[in-house]
């Protein structure tokens, strides 16, 4: 082991906790040598068609991609922000293609954007956030996002044939809002099985399942078409009361920990996925000091694992004794928002699992490892 270690200090960070459980994918080594691997980039213009002028639509920050393997490439969509409006820079997300999974070749102009379309109010001005894209039986992708629009934040879907044009669908939990409140909702990671690289959408009982939230507690959502989604609730009790707006009467599946990386938040990361062992659900957590983990600095994000039911999705077996990524390199230190690594994208590539991360909102790094 000390000879392993005395490696990975010439090669790059090994970034995967000790107490390793044998179900746990990894362990994972930050590519120190070429992160961050995508930087934000000032020369790229577009013309807005809300604004209606020309916007340098990543100049200010990149970072939280989803990523798919297709044709022997990694295919990487990525959030960006401008500098301009109210909410000091509304996101777009970009795509870029990379024949190593590490060296990105960027196109010049966003994929997905606020449009002066059905769904501009609700993602107006603050714009189009944090992807996540599966592959269905047949081939397409359906990709969760989240609109934000200054006041809420919505979860909503689009698909694609191509990754570089899509079809917005609206809100994940539209049909379901109707028949209850408009509510905060991001981070949508749907339940997939590996076919070869790809991630393909998998039902379980009949249904397809996603995991989701990004507060104290994290939900899960069932779905026909991958397109409409309903959150899986409890009976309304005469007292019961809502702690907070995303709360709505759903179950949830996990929680925050006293005295660990995750005592104030948890939020999906990547896609989960069926293995020997259960759905494995990589995550971020967000750290409180005052319940939390005290040798982390407040409000760090660090990453973790969790494992559920295959069977039962919202049956929670097991999860990390503690983060497996933290931030540790100036880059993920300071940005837009210090202390982060965001675990957002997963690919399986060349035998070797792809693990990409937003670093303090503001770039964006990759964490590699060999697969079992």
């Amino acid at each position: 082991m000390k000879q392993l270690l005395f490696i990975l200090s010439l090669t790059g960070s090994l970034s995967f906790a000790q107490n390793n459980q044998r179900w746990m994918i990894g362990p994972f080594q930050k590519a120190d040598a070429a992160n961050p691997i995508l930087e934000a980039k000032a020369g790229t213009t577009f013309k807005c068609p809300v604004r209606n002028e020309v916007v340098n639509w990543e100049e200010k920050d990149v970072f939280n991609p989803a990523t798919v393997v297709r044709n022997g490439k990694v295919y990487m969509v990525y959030r960006a922000e401008d500098k301009v409006g109210k909410y000091a820079g509304t996101s777009r997300l970009g795509l870029a293609v990379s024949a190593d999974g590490i060296h990105f070749k960027r196109m010049p102009e966003p994929v997905f954007y606020p449009d002066n379309d059905f769904m501009k109010k609700y993602e107006w001005e603050g714009g189009c956030e944090d992807p996540r894209i599966v592959e269905t039986e047949d081939g397409r992708y359906v990709m969760t996002y989240t609109s934000y629009d200054g006041n809420l934040a919505r979860l909503c879907v689009a698909s694609s044939a191509d990754l570089i044009h899509w079809q917005k669908h609206g809100l994940a939990f539209g049909n379901f809002i109707k028949s209850t409140r408009d509510f905060w909702s991001k981070s949508g990671a749907i339940v997939c099985r590996k076919v070869g690289d790809k991630f393909v959408a998998t039902k379980i009982n009949g249904r397809y399942w996603m995991y989701w939230g990004d507060q104290a507690r994290l939900y899960v959502a069932t779905s026909d078409d991958l397109l409409n989604w309903y959150p899986a609730t409890r009976p309304t009790q005469a007292d019961y009361k809502p702690l907070d707006v995303s709360d709505v009467n759903c179950v949830a599946v996990a929680t925050t920990r006293n005295g660990k990386h995750d005592s104030r938040l948890l939020e999906s990361g990547p896609p989960a996925f069926l293995t020997k062992d259960g759905i494995v659900l990589i995550y971020n957590g967000m750290n409180y000091n005052q319940t939390g983990d005290g040798n982390l600095p407040e409000g760090t994000y660090a990453a973790g694992q969790f494992l559920f039911d295959p069977e039962n999705p919202t049956q929670l077996k097991d999860r990390s004794e503690n983060y497996f990524l933290k931030p540790d390199k100036p880059y993920e230190i300071t940005g837009q928002i210090n202390q982060v690594c965001f675990v957002e994208g997963l690919a399986s590539f060349k035998g070797k699992w792809f693990l990409y991360y937003g670093t303090a909102d503001s770039k964006i790094g990759v964490a590699v490892s060999k697969q079992k």
